[in-house]
């Protein structure tokens, strides 16, 4: 019921999020199966001009169904990056990006952030050694971010080994595919995302 959700939330939008991994590449996307906007009128209703208030709230509602994060988590997040030196936007995709769940759908461990997100609470994921189950983990350059050795049996994991032999991650990260290990390398910057970033700050600054 949750991704169904998410689905119909994605097909209002009117983008493609890739909420659900591999299915959001393939025929059975609900996306492909249903371009138009949910509920009965959605094949006749088009989508008109959206006001700049309008493109904010679509724009923030982009990045909690993209990071599986609630009002709450993001205006933190968002009040935490308005301290820090320099971009507001591009430190808030930073923090968004060091969150553990999204490290290991990045690293390619999980073909989705909520499937990572899963992996995580279930103690099958490591940091430095130590297993982590906070999905809101941040992660910082430098730290190791591993399967454990005894998950790597379970069947999510193996089809993630399968994916890897093709798979590059973005060049923040670097990957040992082979153990199912990666490292941090740098901090992530406003290239890691294709959404705008500066209508979200603008919502959050009024």
């Amino acid at each position: 019921m949750f991704s169904r959700t998410k689905e119909k939330k994605e097909r209002a939008l009117g983008e493609r999020l890739q909420l659900k991994g591999h299915r959001c590449n393939s025929p059975k996307c609900a996306f492909v199966r249903k371009p138009h906007r949910p509920g009965m009128h959605g094949r006749k209703r088009q989508r008109g001009t959206v006001s700049d208030f309008g493109r904010q709230i679509r724009e923030k509602q982009k990045f909690k169904l993209t990071y599986g994060v609630d009002e709450r988590n993001l205006r933190r997040l968002f009040g935490l990056a308005r301290k820090k030196v320099g971009s507001t936007a591009q430190k808030l995709v930073e923090l968004l990006e060091r969150r553990l769940d999204n490290v290991v759908f990045r690293l390619g461990f999980a073909p989705s952030r909520a499937a990572a997100h899963q992996l995580i609470t279930h103690g099958h994921v490591l940091v430095n050694g130590k297993r982590v189950k906070s999905p809101a983990f941040s992660v910082a350059v430098g730290d190791v971010v591993a399967i454990r050795e005894s998950s790597r049996a379970i069947a999510p994991v193996k089809d993630a080994v399968e994916s890897l032999k093709t798979y590059s991650p973005p060049s923040w990260l670097a990957l040992d595919a082979a153990p199912l290990t990666g490292r941090v390398v740098r901090l992530p910057d406003e290239t890691a995302v294709t959404f705008d970033t500066n209508l979200l700050v603008e919502s959050f600054s009024k």
